[in-house]
């Protein structure tokens, strides 16, 4: 079986199959077991690579049916994994492909090894971070993201700029931005720092519907400037205390309490512990500071450990105290003359 853990699908295809999907195509088939993506498979078979029961397939139009033989340059492919699903702390500077054109380092290519062959519920842009699931089963990508699923998605923004609670709950009709019409969002003013010129912002909003830089747009028609935008939540599932570059897998035990509706029964995982621990992935480019002020955070956002200063240059770090602990409650020394 030609098997690469890292390989990945540009976007997730198809449904979750139904109870009774025995007779998959043979492109899907294949990229169920890990061989690649679908596309992949496509070119695969073109190259006359792939074989069904010793037969070379000269087309991706061919269904597999239980107890067929599929190899790949001679390899037999292995069944199809059940079900898995992970979770991963996006940092910043990590594009949400496993192939970029411009070169950028990219989510897959950061991923610790050993895992199988992973594609994303959704996306999340180069400048934007927190929590992105990533899955083994394209059918439960799918469900989970396609809009009449109603998951929701939470993110917490920073924003320069001005507004107000009622500019905010106005969202709740949806709004039509350059010919594009977004659902309901829900926006809360959590906190603002008013400054010479505008006012730093924390807003959380929660929207279901997760188009392309949706929470960004939305909030830039309401006067904003986001300058930091977290995922923290999508549907059942929180980035908790997942530090920046981290992935967990979910337990099979959840993924069937949960997502028992989105997975086919044959394709829903046994056991009760994940096959996968907490690990870190390879670190991402170091972010830029911010142009806003000398830390690059003023504070760590809900769900998010807190992180250290950081300065910009020229900027002087306190020093640290010298001599022994200060006891609880004691003044400092008058200073020597």
């Amino acid at each position: 079986m030609v098997h690469d853990p890292h390989r990945t699908d540009e976007a997730p295809l198809g449904q979750a199959q139904a109870p009774d999907a025995g007779h998959d195509r043979i492109a899907k088939a294949l990229a169920r077991a890990g061989v690649g993506s679908r596309r992949d498979v496509e070119r695969l078979i073109a190259e006359g690579r792939v074989a069904l029961n010793g037969r070379v397939l000269e087309t991706p139009a061919v269904k597999v049916e239980p107890g067929d033989v599929l190899t790949v340059d001679g390899a037999v492919v292995g069944e199809a994994e059940p079900a898995r699903l992970f979770r991963y702390h996006k940092p910043v500077g990590l594009v949400t492909t496993h192939k970029d054109p411009k070169g950028r380092p990219t989510v897959f290519s950061a991923l610790p090894k050993g895992l199988p062959r992973l594609i994303s519920v959704g996306r999340l842009d180069l400048n934007s971070e927190g929590l992105l699931l990533l899955t083994n089963d394209g059918g439960l990508a799918r469900a989970l993201e396609l809009p009449a699923a109603g998951v929701q998605r939470r993110y917490r923004a920073r924003a320069y700029g001005r507004t107000n609670q009622e500019k905010l709950d106005a969202l709740k009709a949806g709004v039509t931005i350059d010919g594009v019409r977004y659902g309901p969002i829900e926006a809360r003013l959590d906190k603002a720092k008013e400054g010479v010129q505008g006012a730093n912002l924390w807003i959380t909003v929660t929207l279901a519907e997760g188009k392309n830089r949706e929470v960004r747009r939305v909030l830039e028609h309401l006067g904003l400037k986001v300058n930091r935008l977290i995922r923290l939540s999508y549907g059942p599932f929180a980035l908790g205390t997942l530090e920046a570059g981290e992935i967990e897998e979910v337990g099979p035990r959840v993924i069937r309490e949960q997502l028992s509706a989105q997975v086919a029964p044959a394709n829903l995982p046994k056991g009760e512990r994940p096959q996968f621990r907490r690990a870190k992935a390879a670190p991402a480019p170091e972010r830029r500071a911010s142009s806003t002020g000398a830390e690059r955070t003023a504070e760590a956002p809900r769900g998010e450990a807190p992180r250290k200063k950081a300065y910009k240059p020229g900027w002087a770090k306190p020093k640290a105290r010298s001599g022994p602990p200060r006891k609880p409650g004691a003044k400092a020394a008058p200073k020597r003359r």
